[in-house]
């Protein structure tokens, strides 16, 4: 099972959309940043706290690259 598919059925059964393409490379991106800004296990929180927060993920991308320096 690819990532796409993985994301689509487990957003089938929440009821939700899966990100798309775009969101997607921007979640890895936030992943990526607090996992080198700290330890990796701040990469899943940081998505879990960026979905929900409600607010756009490039949104909380740029929060934690400043918080990182990584302006």
């Amino acid at each position: 099972m690819t990532d796409r598919e993985w994301m689509d059925a487990l957003a089938a059964e929440l009821g939700t959309a899966a990100p798309t393409p775009e969101e997607h490379d921007l979640i890895l991106r936030l992943a990526g940043v607090a996992a080198h800004a700290s330890q990796r296990t701040a990469a899943p929180s940081a998505a879990w706290m960026a979905a929900r927060s409600g607010r756009p993920v490039d949104e909380v991308l740029e929060i934690a690259q400043r918080l990182a320096g990584d302006e």
